[in-house]
């Protein structure tokens, strides 16, 4: 085995390691991760808020033992996929294994850590969008057709992982318009498209034939999160989600515009300027445009190559490639639930300096609200297992819960087979099976809402079975309730429900629903 790649393998085994000493075994799953692990039980071309891709690899984690190992796993493997295609970019674009390490190391040293630890469509994102720049690279490097096909599945796969590739795509055009015309005067180009297409066809069909949940869902977005956002914050983010590296994607975006080596990969850098303006001018959450730097991280590694290769700046290479680590593990703590809950709720981290401890209510907690949401799961799976052996077996038992976090990891950690939480909320709403007559309720509320004495009245027995009660977790006080014996037609109840619920997704372009 030649240097290069021990030296890939070894950046292969660090990334890999370091997802999972980000977590504390002491931590679960987290709230968001839940809904796409269940999508694997209703496969479709589409749901209200993604794509199709990440349910098919949900498939895959129930095929191979549905366990917490496996759901960090293939975030990890994304993560590593794209360290991997910059380590060959880098070095197709006549880098050495100097410039390769830098790219690598800058990579290791990022949010990307951070993001390759949940099971979420945006680690193949991350993924998708160096694809999609790699494979331009290389048709422009090698005017080989086989990129532009590439390409074309690159994107598509993208799309079925997470519209947001769209962006990159407006992004993209204008700039090989300008700086790259000749790339249109290919055939293989509109051939390109035109697979990319057939590909991302079905889940078209599925939006059209659903009445486009997702401009409700993007709709929704923007009315309740996106407009909390502000666009100087966007830019700032920017800044945070490399900054070890910010030194090497800096020096490549500036040597794309400037340098003259660099002439025949302008359009990269414009291609990111564009992007960044969309992003900025919609007020997205900063995250979103993470998969652009990748390609600045390598470009930018070259150039530093290049200037550190001769004479008394050859010294200064371990120098530079240790500034990353300096500047990244320090936050390591901070940043990742590396610690286990019993040590945070006694010795938390300074997570105040930095803010990372305020909630989305604008309180402060002890500990950042991504962590607060991996605690309490298993203590409310246990909670609804008892529950349910408590209920009559010959009668229909219904699992409703607040929100799809509850249902989900009701779901992923419960001991009593063929157990299912639905709730009201997400896709589960298309789920509910309500053929069957409805005799009993578990109900999973948060601990603000109670059950009133009529809703009490209209079951045989009713009881409050118990509540999550891990200090840590955001859903501390979430209760479970217990109905036994219905005196009323649940099912209708449930129907009329539903009805309701569904009338905020009819149709793309509908109000919301006050």
């Amino acid at each position: 085995m030649n240097s290069a790649r021990l030296l890939i393998l070894l950046f292969i085994l660090l990334k890999v390691a370091l997802q999972y000493f980000a977590v504390h075994p002491g931590f679960e799953l987290h709230r968001d991760e839940f809904l796409h692990l269940d999508q694997a039980d209703h496969l479709a071309w589409g749901y209200l808020s993604v794509p199709p891709l990440t349910s098919w690899i949900s498939v895959l984690i129930r095929e191979l033992g549905n366990t917490e190992f496996w759901v960090r796993f293939f975030p990890a493997l994304f993560g590593v996929l794209t360290l991997v295609v910059i380590w060959d970019l880098v070095g197709r674009l006549g880098g050495g294994l100097f410039a390769k390490s830098l790219a690598a190391i800058g990579l290791l040293c990022s949010a990307l850590i951070r993001l390759n630890i949940l099971y979420q469509p945006n680690s193949f994102d991350i993924f998708a969008w160096t694809l999609v720049f790699y494979s331009l690279i290389c048709f422009v490097q090698s005017q080989e057709r086989k990129w532009l096909y590439f390409l074309a599945v690159s994107f598509a796969l993208g799309f079925l992982n997470k519209y947001s590739i769209g962006f990159l795509a407006m992004g993209l055009m204008p700039a090989l318009l300008i700086f790259k015309r000749e790339i249109f005067r290919q055939k293989d180009l509109y051939g390109s498209f035109l697979l990319a297409f057939i590909l991302i066809l079905p889940n078209l069909v599925w939006q059209i034939q659903n009445d486009f949940p997702f401009l409700t869902h993007m709709r929704l977005l923007s009315k309740y999160q996106l407009v909390n956002n502000s666009r100087a914050g966007f830019l700032s983010e920017q800044v945070l989600f490399f900054y070890p590296s910010l030194f090497v994607w800096l020096v490549g975006l500036f040597m794309l515009f400037f340098s003259f080596k660099n002439r025949p990969f302008r359009w990269i850098a414009w291609a990111v300027i564009f992007t960044l303006s969309l992003f900025t001018f919609f007020q997205a959450k900063g995250y979103y445009a993470i998969g652009l730097y990748p390609v600045l991280i390598g470009f930018g590694a070259i150039q530093w190559e290049s200037w550190l290769k001769e004479g008394w700046p050859n010294r200064l290479r371990p120098v530079i490639l240790i500034i990353p680590p300096v500047l990244f593990f320090p936050a390591f703590t901070l940043i990742h639930p590396i610690y286990s809950p019993e040590r945070l709720e006694t010795q938390p981290p300074a997570y105040s300096k930095l803010g990372l401890n305020r909630w989305e209510d604008g309180k402060e907690y002890l500990i950042p609200q991504d962590f607060a949401d991996m605690l309490g799961w298993k203590e409310l799976a246990s909670l609804v297992d008892s529950a349910y052996q408590q209920m009559p077996k010959d009668e229909r038992i219904l699992i409703i819960c607040d929100n799809y976090g509850q249902a989900g990891a009701i779901n992923f950690y419960s001991k009593t087979p063929g157990l299912q939480a639905l709730t009201m909320n997400a896709d589960y709403l298309f789920w509910f099976d309500l053929e069957q007559k409805v005799d009993n309720l578990i109900l999973v509320w948060e601990k603000e809402e109670q059950i009133t004495d009529r809703e009490k009245s209209a079951f045989l027995e009713y009881i409050e079975f118990g509540k999550i009660t891990h200090p840590l977790a955001r859903e501390k006080g979430t209760t479970v309730h217990f109905l036994r014996g219905a005196k009323v037609d649940i099912n209708e109840i449930l129907r009329k429900e539903i009805r309701e619920e569904k009338k905020t997704w009819e149709g793309g372009f509908l109000t919301d629903k006050e």
